[in-house]
């Protein structure tokens, strides 16, 4: 080795975007105000089931495609295995759990799902429910396609979805009128 050649500059890693590591979140689910520290990686559905324990989220394909971890963040249905932890500081979640807690009467959807037979094994249930539930907090009624939109997002291995569908269309006609 030539001790008079030039020496290479060190070989540096770029700094990432955002530096890996612990956040302060605060978010209200189920109307309970939380106040949390979590790391950036954290996916909202671990932190929903692993950290506070609503097991109502189910996770299924961790890829987004199935639907059985839908939540309702500010009103909208989002995928919890797709979404972190720390982008849901200052939101509010709710869960299947926050539908009808404790002894409260199950709502209009969980109502229809029970009577349509909208379920059989119920691991895609809470999801299914939950996006049935943004469908009738809208203002105005949604029309067929938007309902079959909305609803292609889940996945149902037990059902040919016909009574999911029913129950659906059961509590938007109790919220709207046929």
């Amino acid at each position: 080795m030539n001790p008079s050649a030039p020496v290479p500059p060190a070989v540096r890693t770029p700094p990432l975007a955002e530096p890996s590591g612990w956040h302060r979140i605060s978010l209200t689910v189920n109307g309970e105000r939380i106040s949390a520290e979590v790391e950036s990686r954290l996916l909202l559905s671990d932190f929903l089931r692993d950290r506070l324990g609503l097991t109502g989220t189910h996770v299924g394909c961790e890829h987004g495609v199935c639907g059985a971890c839908t939540v309702l963040v500010d009103g909208e249905p989002v995928r919890t295995c797709l979404t972190l932890a720390v982008q849901c500081d200052g939101v509010t979640v709710r869960t299947v759990e926050g539908l009808a807690p404790d002894d409260s009467p199950l709502t209009s959807v969980q109502q229809a799902f029970h009577a349509c037979h909208g379920m059989q094994c119920g691991f895609c249930t809470p999801g299914f429910v939950m996006t049935a539930t943004a469908l009738t907090e809208q203002p105005e009624r949604p029309g067929t396609d938007e309902v079959a939109d909305a609803l292609s997002g889940h996945l149902c291995r037990c059902t040919g979805y016909r009574n999911i569908r029913r129950a659906v269309c059961q509590a938007l006609d109790e919220r709207f009128g046929k």
